[in-house]
């Protein structure tokens, strides 16, 4: 930002700075369509399965989490989505996320047919919030994130950054 608003801001509170906090790749099964219902047209899918992998932690996406999408009139569609990770060495975190993906004209029926789309065609962003018990892996519960996702056939694959 160098417009004049921030003429007299220090200069933190004049970009936001991030670092890599893991690579999210999950793996969606069949969706189920739950249709037009009175609020908006629900689409919910099943995680199978997945992994991530970080400098401060890795691990694996356990099965039964799931992304609760709702398409909105233009289009775009709002995510929801729950899931529980288990890091290699046994720990449970909970992993929470909405978000947003905006496709433009045709990319989600190439997605569908099996294309691979590149991912700076189509808007695909989250905000993940963590929970977790785990003494070792008890910042996680502190950290404010962002992500950057790809939505390929198979499932998404986000770059999490930590927000610092």
């Amino acid at each position: 930002m160098t417009d004049s608003s921030t003429l007299n801001l220090p200069l933190v509170l004049q970009e936001v700075k991030t670092r890599p906090l893991m690579v999210l790749r999950v793996a969606v099964g069949d969706a189920q369509k739950v249709g037009d219902t009175p609020n908006t047209n629900r689409l919910v899918g099943v995680l199978d399965s997945g992994a991530f992998q970080g400098e401060r932690l890795s691990g694996k996406v356990l099965s039964g989490g799931s992304d609760w999408q709702s398409i909105r009139g233009n289009g775009s569609i709002l995510l929801d989505c729950r899931v529980v990770l288990q890091t290699d060495d046994g720990e449970l975190i909970s992993l929470k996320y909405t978000g947003t993906r905006v496709n433009p004209s045709g990319v989600a029926d190439r997605i569908k047919k099996g294309e691979i789309v590149p991912p700076e065609e189509y808007y695909l962003r989250i905000t993940p919030v963590f929970e977790t018990s785990s003494e070792k892996y008890a910042w996680i519960n502190n950290v404010i994130a962002i992500g950057i996702g790809d939505r390929q056939p198979g499932g998404p694959t986000y770059s999490i950054f930590e927000v610092l």
